[in-house]
């Protein structure tokens, strides 16, 4: 989603002496919609005129301009067509959309970048509560601190805090958003040394399924912060998220280090060990992928964020762990490298990608890995273990929703490809790669789930902490009323 293309103009206040046409989805005085449990209802022209002329942003249906942008998200996968957009202005555009979709039964899918994996922020006929056009950033130096808004994306928060000399760990891709990534968790190269996104969120503004503000930190409805952090969008909708910042230095060191697939094994050997010693100063990401000319290779993905002296020699090890076909290491700006994989995560694409932690890179995940690195049929496949441990590991489990802190890796199946003619052959590929990889796993990271998880999957990943969820659930949403997500049914 690119969010500048977007027509992003208010209603004006007249919007109510409009043409009803503008209003209607079809011949007739009804809106056809889905409701929440998955009926077929209708919504009433006048209900839905009077709901848009009371909105500062804007309200799309599907034959207006603006409706097609709007209703696409990142994966391409998901072809869905909303019967409502609300494209939300303000936290009090987002408390009348939620009143109105309660109100009325209806499907409510929420979008904040629009980078959900599963398709989940849009939904077919029910509303897509937008919160796109709500991206600033606000930072504040003297406190180390930053003010975001939902619809704003990592790079947005890198290139704010970065101006100061500042950063908060956000993600591996500059045009995720910062709302789906912070309420599921949120990895990323600074996470070794800083904790999760979650872990340094500080406050949060939201609106809850009744429909009311509720601000949310340490001291204000303590037990609502808990859940933000890490239980996704099963509370309410979030429209403001507070972030403690820390002193990083404009210029890092990283890159790409890549070795031809011939020598994956005993390189892959040597990282499953060097991981386990690392500093937390040092991220890296090992892919087994195709790299430049599409030929097979292992590629790190390297973030070493302290000093350059010290980058060099902790980053010796790696890089004579094999004879490296490219060795990319250098002085880079943090913004930069977090801009690096933006190429190779276009939007529009089909993706399936599913994930699970693992304590270690053992012998058989490299093979299984390899094998699947021959034999996958799209051109676009990636198995990626992520770098974890260090102050991640150094959070209590309940301290936040988010409870699996000890493996040192994750393993993601990250499968792409253009266009829907192959879609169905290449799901069901990834689906039986999962099945050969998910017994090396325990557990799994939120933000990669699937529509197609089991409900069991959802409760083995928050483990002692589902209880706790499943009651704040109850207490905050009781009827379930936001479930286009990893869900957490109300206990």
């Amino acid at each position: 989603m690119k969010r500048r293309n977007f027509c992003i103009s208010a209603l004006a206040a007249g919007a109510a002496t409009l043409p009803l046409s503008r209003f209607a989805a079809a011949a007739g005085d009804d809106i056809a919609a889905m409701s929440g449990a998955g009926k077929q209802l209708t919504l009433s022209t006048t209900e839905v005129k009077d709901f848009a002329a009371g909105l500062r942003g804007q309200l799309l249906l599907p034959e207006q301009d603006g409706y097609e942008a709007a209703r696409k998200v990142w994966n391409g996968a998901f072809d869905k067509r909303p019967a409502l957009i609300a494209r939300c202005a303000g936290a009090a555009d987002v408390q009348r959309a939620v009143d109105f979709g309660r109100t009325h039964g209806l499907l409510l899918a929420v979008r904040g970048g629009g980078h959900s994996l599963s398709g989940q922020s849009t939904c077919d006929g029910g509303m897509m509560i937008d919160l796109s056009p709500m991206h600033s950033v606000q930072v504040d130096p003297l406190a180390k601190s930053a003010r975001v808004e939902p619809g704003a994306l990592l790079g947005d928060l890198d290139r704010e805090a970065q101006a100061f000399g500042l950063a908060t760990p956000a993600g591996t891709v500059s045009h995720t958003g910062v709302a789906g990534l912070t309420l599921g968790g949120g990895y990323g190269r600074l996470a070794r040394k800083f904790g999760l996104t979650c872990d340094n969120l500080t406050a949060a503004e939201v609106i809850t399924a009744d429909g009311k503000f509720v601000r949310a930190s340490g001291k204000e409805n303590a037990d609502l912060f808990w859940g933000l952090r890490g239980g996704g969008g099963n509370f309410g909708v979030v429209t403001s998220f507070t972030y403690q910042l820390h002193p990083v230095e404009p210029i890092v060191f990283g890159g790409a280090l890549i070795f031809p697939a011939t020598q994956a094994r005993e390189v892959l050997k040597f990282w499953a060990d060097y991981a386990r010693a690392a500093p937390d100063d040092f991220y890296a990401e090992a892919i087994l992928t195709r790299g430049p000319g599409g030929m097979p290779a292992l590629v790190f993905d390297v973030c070493h964020c302290g000093p350059r002296e010290q980058a060099e020699r902790d980053l010796k090890p790696l890089r004579q762990a094999g004879k490296a076909s490219v060795d990319a290491l250098a002085p880079i700006s943090y913004v930069d490298l977090q801009r690096s994989g933006d190429g190779t995560t276009p939007h529009g694409r089909s993706y399936y990608i599913k994930s699970g932690y693992m304590s270690r890179i053992e012998p058989a995940l490299i093979d299984v890995g390899l094998e699947l690195l021959a034999t996958a049929p799209m051109a676009g496949f990636g198995l990626i273990m992520v770098h974890h441990g260090g102050a991640i590991a150094r959070v209590k489990p309940g301290a936040t929703a988010v409870p699996l802190r000890d493996p040192l890796h994750s393993v993601v199946l990250n499968t792409a490809w253009e266009g829907k003619a192959d879609a169905d052959k290449n799901v069901a590929w990834a689906r039986d790669a999962w099945r050969k990889l998910e017994p090396l796993t325990n557990g799994y990271y939120v933000n990669t789930a699937n529509a197609d998880d089991p409900q069991k999957r959802v409760r083995d990943s928050y483990g002692m902490n589902y209880g706790r969820l499943a009651a704040l659930k109850r207490k905050y949403d009781p009827a379930n009323l936001f479930h286009l997500n990893a869900n957490i049914r109300p206990a």
